[in-house]
C-alpha cells in the first residue's frame, strides 16, 4: 500500500481560520432575511453597536473569509490531482467524481437547510479548475487576476444597470413595470419595501416545510450563481493552484517575504474597505451606492487582502502550540464543521427551531458565534485523536471513492491522513 502523504500543516490552520471567519460573515445571513446582509440600514436605522459590528465583520471578514477558502480549495484540489497522478490513477475521473458528489451535499444543503451554500458553487467552478491544474505559476497567476478582472467587469455593468434603472423608476411617467423592477432591485441590496421585510420574516419564522418550499422557488440556485460568482470564484481557486506551486502556501518563503505580503496586502486591504464603508455612510446606504460599494468596488480589493491573511497566519501560527493545534483540526474538519454551523444556526433561528429570526440586533448575533467557535475549538481535536477524518470528510472521501474509507486510526495515523478531505 502506498504511505499516506504527510499533511501539509499551514494549509490546514488557513482552513481553519477560513471556516471560523466564514461563520462570522454568514452569521447575518443566518439571523436575518437575504437583503439584510450587505447593509445594517435594511430594516430601520442602525444604533451605534450596530452600525460598529457592521463596518468591523465588512472591513476585516467579508468576502475575505469565502476567498481564503477558495484559495485553499484550489490548492487541495490540486494536492489531489497530484496524489492521484502519483498513485497511477486517473487524476480526472478520481476529482471529478470529488466534484459530483461535492455538487449532491451542496444541492442538499441549499434547497433542504439554507439558501446560502457555497459547496455546489464550488463543485461547478472546481470543475472547471480542472482544466487549468497543469499550468506553471505564472500562468495560474495571469489567468487568476484576469477572471477577478473579469468578475469587476461584469459587476461593475450590473451596478451601472442599478443607476440606470433607479433614474428611469423616478422619472416622470414611469410605468409600474420599472417601477417594480427597480424595487425588486432595491430589495436585494438592502432598501427593500415594508412588505418585503414582513414577507421574509414570516417566511423565516415558518415550518421547514416553508422554508424549503420558499427555497425552491426563491433560492439562487448553483447554474445563476456560477453566472455571477463564477469568474471570481475560478481566479482565487487558480491563485491558490500558483500558491501552492510557488510554495506561499506550504510556509516555504522567507519570514521576511511574508511579513512584507501580509503588511502591504492587510493595509492596502483595510484602508480600502474603510473607504468604502465612508462612503456607504455617506450615501445613507442607497441601494445603489451599496450595489457599488459590495459589488465593483469590493472585489479588485479582495486578492491582495486575503494573500496578506494568509502570509499572516503563517507567520503568526505557532507550530505546536494549543490555539494553533485547535485551529488545525478544524481545518481538517472544515466539511463537517461548515455543515454543522448551518445544522446549529438554523435551528437557534428559523421557525421550527427557537424561532429568533429576526430578533436580536446584528451586534447581539456575534454572541452566537463565539460559542459555535469554542465548539468547533472543542470537539475537532478529540475527534481527530481517534479518528482519521472528520464524520462528513469521511463520507465524501468514501462516496467518491465508492468504497468505506478506513474510519478508526491512532493520531499518528490521523495526522498523516488524506490531503484535504
Amino acid at each position: 500500500m502506498t504511505p499516506a502523504p504527510t499533511r501539509i500543516a499551514t494549509l490546514d490552520v488557513i482552513r481553519g481560520v477560513a471556516v471560523m471567519g466564514i461563520l462570522a460573515a454568514n452569521i447575518a445571513a443566518f439571523g436575518f432575511p437575504e437583503f439584510a446582509y450587505m447593509t445594517p440600514a435594511s430594516m430601520g436605522s442602525p444604533s451605534t453597536p450596530d452600525l460598529i459590528a457592521w463596518t468591523a465583520t465588512f472591513i476585516v471578514i467579508d468576502g475575505k473569509m469565502r476567498g481564503l477558502f477558495s484559495f485553499l480549495f484550489g490548492a487541495s484540489m490540486l494536492l489531489v490531482i497530484d496524489r492521484a497522478s502519483a498513485n497511477g490513477d486517473d487524476p480526472a475521473t478520481i476529482h471529478l467524481r470529488r466534484m459530483a458528489w461535492l455538487f449532491v451535499f451542496g444541492v442538499a444543503h441549499l434547497y433542504l437547510l439554507w439558501w446560502g451554500d457555497i459547496l455546489a458553487h464550488y463543485a461547478l467552478v472546481g470543475a472547471i479548475a480542472y482544466m487549468f491544474a497543469r499550468l506553471p505559476v505564472r500562468w495560474l497567476i495571469g489567468l487568476g487576476l484576469a477572471c477577478i478582472a473579469v468578475q469587476t467587469l461584469e459587476l461593475g455593468t450590473l451596478t451601472a444597470y442599478a443607476f440606470d434603472l433607479h433614474a428611469a423608476a423616478h422619472k416622470a411617467g414611469a410605468t409600474a413595470r420599472t417601477i417594480a423592477n427597480w424595487q425588486s432591485l432595491a430589495d436585494q441590496f438592502g432598501q427593500p419595501s415594508p412588505a418585503a421585510v414582513a414577507r421574509e420574516l414570516a417566511i423565516g419564522r415558518g415550518t421547514w416545510h416553508d422554508l424549503v418550499a420558499w427555497r425552491w422557488t426563491h433560492a439562487v440556485g448553483p447554474i445563476t450563481f456560477l453566472t455571477v460568482g463564477g469568474p471570481e470564484t475560478l481566479g482565487f481557486m487558480l491563485l491558490g493552484m500558483a500558491g501552492l506551486r510557488s510554495g506561499f502556501l506550504t510556509g516555504d518563503w522567507t519570514r521576511r517575504r511574508y511579513i512584507v505580503v501580509a503588511v502591504t496586502g492587510i493595509a492596502i486591504g483595510w484602508v480600502g474597505y474603510a473607504g468604502i464603508v465612508a462612503f456607504d455612510i455617506g450615501h445613507g446606504f442607497d441601494a445603489r451606492y451599496v450595489a457599488l460599494s459590495w459589488l465593483a468596488l469590493a472585489t479588485p480589493l479582495r486578492p491582495l487582502t486575503i494573500m496578506g491573511y494568509a502570509a499572516a497566519i503563517i507567520v503568526l501560527a505557532r507550530p505546536g502550540g494549543w490555539l494553533t493545534t485547535r485551529v488545525s483540526a478544524a481545518g481538517r474538519m472544515a466539511f463537517s464543521n461548515y455543515l454543522g454551523t448551518t445544522m446549529i444556526c438554523t435551528t437557534i433561528f428559523y421557525g421550527y427551531g427557537l424561532g429568533l429570526y429576526g430578533e436580536l440586533s446584528r451586534a447581539q448575533l456575534y454572541l452566537v458565534v463565539v460559542p459555535i467557535w469554542l465548539l468547533m475549538l472543542a470537539w475537532s481535536k478529540p475527534w481527530l485523536d481517534r479518528f482519521r477524518y472528520g464524520p462528513l470528510e469521511w463520507l465524501w472521501r468514501s462516496l467518491s471513492r465508492f468504497a468505506w474509507q478506513p474510519m478508526r486510526g491512532s493520531p499518528s495515523a490521523a495526522s498523516r491522513s488524506g490531503c484535504c478531505e
